[in-house]
């Protein structure tokens, strides 16, 4: 590919995009000029995780950009923690939105991808035009939880600590078609559960999205409350996250903020791309 295309256009199509000598894997779909909403993948799952949602956006005359990330993308796969701190995150996705010429934006993040959508917005709101986050509460409403002693999300992070040991989680989780099964049993479609552990048993894969985990230490201090209208859309049953860091989130917003209850678990764009699309569309719209 061309460096032109390569660095993209407000009217040109991108399959890749470089920041910091990194190469990201891009879908780049919708209507060339419609307003760019970038969809930001979560925990261990891929830029395919928006494949039923992104065509409802593309419907309402959006463009969505969908990214594998730092780690998810086997042309952005540094080793080391360090490489994973959640500022490097944040600039990966405005670099991406620098690719293909948008001043402005709109952020949708599921899981993880949630946590960085909530980082950009705080950071860049002048950048940001919208957010919507699926699944995670804003990084200043979990803290504000566990600092209350809601022994309820405590207990639903108990991975987030097992992560931070060295090697053992990778050993664990790859062996034996274990993350599939794990996923499987977790709520995920049998087809997208297979399709995100057969990423993940790709050299070195598992390890650097875990070691998103592993970076946290590392970036203490870095989240900013939400100056961008901003939806949070959270599952009843998501075993994951849990409802006062939920709640909490309307306190870490200092623009419109509104809260989507759904009756679902965690794989919000799995198992609920219909309701997730609609609430994606009314952020959009009335951030114009």
């Amino acid at each position: 590919m061309s460096n032109r295309n390569q660095q993209g256009g407000q009217h040109e199509r991108i399959t890749t995009y470089t920041r910091v000598g990194l190469t990201f894997d891009v879908d780049d779909e919708g209507p060339i000029d419609g307003e760019v909403v970038v969809l930001l993948h979560g925990f261990p799952t891929d830029r395919s995780s928006w494949r039923r949602i992104a065509p409802l956006l593309h419907g309402a005359g959006l463009r969505t950009l969908s990214p594998d990330q730092r780690g998810y993308s086997p042309g952005a796969r540094p080793r080391g923690r360090a490489a994973y701190k959640l500022g490097d995150l944040a600039a990966d996705v405005v670099a991406l939105a620098d690719a293909v010429g948008a001043a402005r934006f709109h952020l949708v993040g599921h899981d993880w991808g949630g946590g960085v959508a909530w980082l950009v917005a705080g950071l860049h709101p002048e950048r940001v035009a919208s957010v919507t986050v699926l699944s995670t509460p804003h990084p200043i409403a979990m803290n504000q939880a566990l600092r209350n002693r809601d022994l309820d999300q405590a207990r639903r992070s108990w991975y987030m600590a097992a992560f931070q040991i060295p090697f053992l989680p990778e050993r664990a989780l790859g062996r034996g078609g274990r993350l599939g099964a794990m996923l499987r049993r977790g709520g995920l479609p049998a087809e997208d559960a297979d399709r995100y552990a057969a990423r993940l048993a790709e050299p070195g894969a598992l390890r650097a999205a875990i070691d998103w985990y592993r970076a946290v230490p590392l970036s203490a201090g870095v989240a900013h409350r939400c100056r961008v209208p901003a939806t949070l859309i959270w599952g009843r049953r998501d075993p994951f996250l849990g409802p006062l860091a939920a709640r909490l989130t309307a306190e870490a917003c200092l623009d419109h903020f509104q809260l989507v209850e759904l009756d679902e678990g965690h794989w919000l764009p799995e198992r609920a791309a219909g309701a997730c699309a609609e609430a994606i569309i009314g952020r959009v719209g009335s951030a114009r």
